[in-house]
Order: C-alpha cells, then sequence, then structure tokens
C-alpha cells in the first residue's frame, strides 16, 4: 500500500513545474531590515502527517548537512541547478540518533577520529547535480536520509514533502554535520566511482552564515 501510494506521488511530483506555483527564477526576497538570506521557505501546508513547502536558494548558497529523523521526504527541483549529496548509517538509523560508535578502525587515514560522543558514522551513497528535468530526490527514515544541498550556477527553488513533518516534541529535531576533517565529497556524478563510501561525520551548531527566511507562497492553495 505505501509503496504504491509512494511511487504514484513521485509520478505526480515529477510533473509539477515553477510555472505550476507561480514561480518564476529568482533567489530569496530580502527581508525588511535585515540581509537577503541564503534561503527562503514558502509554506504551502502542515497537518500531523506531513508538510509541504518551496525552499528558495540563493546563487551559490548551501542547505547544510542535516538529518530528517524517522522521516520520509521528496525534493523536487522547480528551477536552477542543486547540487545534493546523501548519506545514511550503516545500522539503518539516523544519524542524530546516536549511530556510529565505532571503533577507530573505520576512521579516516588523516588522523585519530574525535570522541565517540562527538562523531558519527555514516555511508555517503550519492553526489548528484539535479535539474527541473530531474526525477525528484528521494529519502527514507534508514536511507538517504541525512542531505547537503548546493544551488550552483544561479538560484535555485524546491519543492519539499516530508512525512512526518519535523516535531521536536516528538524526536523529530534537525540535526546538522559537517565531515570530519581531513574527508571530502567527490566530484558529483550520476554513479561516481567509488560509492557508496564510509565517512566520519561531526555533529555541529546551525552555521553561522545559514538562516532562512520566510515569504508568502503564490501558488494556487492546497487543501490536505
Amino acid at each position: 500500500f505505501f509503496p504504491g501510494n509512494l511511487h504514484r506521488l513521485q509520478q505526480l511530483l515529477n510533473e509539477v513545474r515553477a510555472e505550476d506555483l507561480r514561480l518564476s527564477p529568482r533567489g530569496p526576497s530580502a527581508v525588511p531590515g535585515l540581509a537577503q538570506p541564503p534561503v527562503s521557505y514558502m509554506h504551502i501546508c502542515e497537518t500531523e502527517s506531513f508538510s509541504m513547502g518551496v525552499f528558495v536558494l540563493r546563487a551559490g548558497a548551501c542547505i547544510p548537512l542535516h538529518d530528517h529523523p524517522g522521516m520520509d521526504g521528496l525534493l523536487k527541483v522547480l528551477y536552477g541547478t542543486l547540487r545534493i549529496a546523501c548519506f545514511d548509517a550503516p545500522d539503518g538509523g539516523a544519524a542524530g540518533a546516536g549511530a556510529g560508535s565505532a571503533t577507530s578502525a573505520g576512521a579516516p587515514s588523516s588522523g585519530q577520529p574525535p570522541p565517540a560522543r562527538s562523531r558519527r558514522r555514516a555511508l555517503l551513497r550519492s553526489h548528484q547535480l539535479y535539474t527541473p528535468a530531474s526525477a525528484p530526490c528521494l529519502l527514507s527514515p534508514h536511507t538517504d536520509n541525512l542531505h547537503q544541498i548546493d544551488a550552483v550556477g544561479g538560484p535555485a527553488a524546491f519543492l519539499d514533502i516530508l512525512a512526518p513533518p519535523y516535531d521536536p516534541e516528538h524526536g523529530r529535531d534537525c540535526h546538522y554535520f559537517r565531515l570530519l576533517d581531513g574527508q571530502s565529497l567527490p566530484p558529483p556524478a550520476a554513479d561516481p566511482p567509488g560509492l557508496p563510501k564510509e565517512v566520519w561525520l561531526l555533529e555541529t551548531a546551525q552555521a553561522a552564515d545559514f538562516w532562512c527566511g520566510g515569504e508568502p507562497y503564490p501558488g494556487p492553495q492546497v487543501s490536505p
């Protein structure tokens, strides 16, 4: 039942275009009294079961590596080009849930790993470019649950659906990460050599240069 509905949703989402949501290529709108945010969010709708909205990124903006504990999600590029790196934890859990207390045998060769409490082991599964012609990027509670999103070559926007939505009171809070020093992402490719690849992540605070503004959604109303 779920796989069939998910496949149908992917098909429908693949047909959505920027003009359907009355969007035209641009970066985030400026916030009165503040600088232009690197990213802004257009809220469409939210229930206890899912959230839907549009993220708008200015050229060169990055949504840092983060997780989606216990969630399924779909991301569909509406305009521009996104570079997306997707990770999951080898034990099938979200990184923010404390996965990755492995020994130094799996640590990168650049040096000793940090204390287990601050590091997380993860599996880099893909690093690809996505455009409006691409199929939606899919994440599940166990696969591709962590991702980093960069706008390349200009502003970009994507439609984002999460089920269920973030809810810190129910253990679905967002955690941020970065690659352990000495590691880097391979060049983006449809099938990068050497992937999937085990990596080490450090959980971090939200980056000081990353914040998300809000702006009105101009498209047709969606009734859950």
